[in-house]
């Protein structure tokens, strides 16, 4: 029996289309901004836009929640903190909705966020990423979250990092238009 299987992009709902403008944008952001005094104005004149319009797209685009973040990658290494790690915690499903705030709201926590466990060998479900000078300035702030956010009585790891690799933002294909 011969079977002929297509695969097609779905078709984006009508308030998330993107022109042409939007999608010239979205490609560009995601290269990074230039160190200047005025960025948006550089991505305009590389978009044949006016730094008015560039910010305007950027804020329709966060509006419609097409973009969910728009950040900055630290190289934590180069600014004095050379120790990192990520903390795993087994945090109790009825307790992870208050917990996971509390665990955010601290500066040192550079990460946090849920994931599934694998268990057996895996109970950890929520992970926090820690930065901090040296190995002991990292494990002190653990002390303090797990004090702060009265996390003492649950099981925890900290995985220090051993060797850095690139770190940038998010690189995404260009989106296609649908028939």
């Amino acid at each position: 029996m011969d079977m002929k299987v297509s695969f097609r992009h779905p078709r984006l709902p009508e308030q998330l289309a993107l022109d042409d403008q939007d999608q010239a944008l979205i490609m560009l952001l995601q290269t990074g901004l230039s160190l200047s005094m005025s960025p948006y104005a550089e991505l305009g004149r590389r978009l044949g836009m006016d730094e008015e319009e560039v910010i305007s797209r950027i804020e329709n685009l966060v509006d419609r929640n097409i973009i969910k973040r728009f950040g900055v990658v630290v190289r934590h290494h180069e600014l004095g903190y050379r120790a990192n790690a990520m903390v795993v915690w087994d945090i109790p499903d009825d307790r992870i909705s208050d917990l996971g705030p509390c665990m955010g709201q601290f500066d040192f926590v550079t990460l946090c966020y849920r994931r599934p466990r694998c268990l057996p060998a895996w109970p950890y479900n929520l992970f926090t990423m820690i930065h901090g000078r040296d190995r002991d300035d990292v494990l002190d702030n653990v002390e303090l979250l797990a004090a702060r956010c009265g996390l003492d009585d649950l099981q925890y790891d900290v995985l220090f990092s051993i060797r850095r690799f690139k770190q940038r933002g998010a690189i995404y294909r260009k989106v296609e238009k649908s028939d």
